[in-house]
């Protein structure tokens, strides 16, 4: 089948694209320690330039307990700006164009990554099922601080911060990260949140805290270089929610509303657990510009891009071994596997060191 759909040019609200693949956000953990991006990553962003549009790794709205790895970026400190701003330079050089994901990791953090702070929740329940890395090895998941309803203006204060400094780290828009178990998808899902009163209970409720997020960008950066990100199925971090197709369909229609330049939906689930189909309810309750990712091949997605189902394609784990992804495609070569080992590591191998294609 043919690819050929992938190459024709789109506008995504105000994001006006070459090409219809798009670069997953994917957390490699380059930053130094005081997450600050470094010149590594402006190397790594600029090889993948090529992409219809690349959506920078989940990086840190706030300071302070939102740490989850150590080496994640942060967007809150100027050095953190001017750090991006080699990164957007490099990529905008190549004639590539950048969103920054903004983020806050929730109870997924641990305190021995936030100099003490104990993480923050909807509800006081830790990620059961696994365990997390800190600088003393691996450790349980602690249980998290119930956060206040009257700390909640200062979250979306945040985030809004974090989309005023994006804007002057010189991005051309902001995807707001809803998904995948961190903070904001804490609050959508009934399986992290159990809090009664304006944010937990119905669905509306639940919504709230990340639909206040999604205006206060909105007012920095205009709807049409907005995108937000959802995973009504994953169940990464523990995560469930007992209705997701409802979820899917609320969400969507709230972001319909707002005019957002795209709704970037993770159609699956990491681990199989759960299952629905949240296309179709996104796609019927969303008018604008749907994304989806999670397993597409080339053929899939330019067959859902054909059909009219998908704006465009998000790529993720080959984006990280098939720099040239765009061209490899167009051109019928294969994709590189990449390896996994060295997703977190430190240094250029298995960054920056994956070849082009002959």
């Amino acid at each position: 089948m043919s690819t050929q759909s992938l190459f024709s040019p789109v506008s995504l609200g105000a994001l006006a694209l070459s090409n219809r693949i798009i670069m997953a956000p994917l957390t490699r953990c380059r930053a130094d320690a005081d997450h600050v991006p470094t010149d590594i990553m402006a190397e790594y962003y600029a090889q993948r330039a090529s992409a219809g549009l690349i959506v920078a790794e989940a990086t840190m709205a706030i300071a302070g307990n939102s740490a989850f790895g150590g080496r994640e970026p942060g967007i809150y400190s100027e050095a953190q700006v001017a750090g991006w701003k080699k990164v957007t330079d490099a990529v905008h050089a190549k004639g590539g164009k950048i969103l920054l994901q903004i983020w806050h990791g929730g109870r997924a953090c641990h305190s021995l990554l936030n100099n003490g702070a104990q993480p923050v929740a909807p509800s006081a329940l830790r990620i059961e099922n696994d365990e997390t890395h800190t600088p003393q090895g691996k450790k349980p998941y602690e249980i998290p601080r119930e956060l206040r309803d009257d700390e909640l203006p200062g979250i979306v204060a945040g985030f809004r911060l974090a989309a005023q400094n994006a804007q002057r780290a010189g991005f051309d828009g902001v995807e707001v990260h809803g998904a995948n178990g961190y903070l904001l998808d804490e609050f959508l899902r009934d399986g992290s949140n159990r809090r009664t009163g304006p944010y937990g209970g119905s669905i509306a409720n639940r919504a709230r805290l990340l639909l206040e997020v999604v205006d206060a960008v909105i007012a920095v950066w205009g709807a049409g270089r907005v995108g937000v990100r959802i995973s009504p199925l994953n169940s990464y971090n523990d995560m469930k929610d007992s209705d997701p197709v409802a979820l899917t369909t609320y969400v969507a229609t709230e972001l319909d509303r707002r005019g957002i330049a795209f709704l970037h939906l993770m159609r699956g689930d990491f681990f199989g657990v759960q299952k629905a189909d949240v296309v179709t309810p996104a796609r019927a309750a969303f008018r604008g510009a749907l994304v989806s990712n999670m397993g597409y091949s080339p053929t899939e997605g330019a067959a859902a891009v054909a059909a009219g189902t998908l704006a465009a394609v998000a790529f993720g784990h080959h984006y990280i071994s098939n720099p040239d992804l765009v061209e490899r495609v167009q051109r019928g070569v294969a994709l590189v596997e990449p390896d996994g080992s060295t997703f977190y590591s430190p240094g250029p191998r298995g960054y920056t060191d994956y070849p082009v294609a002959s």
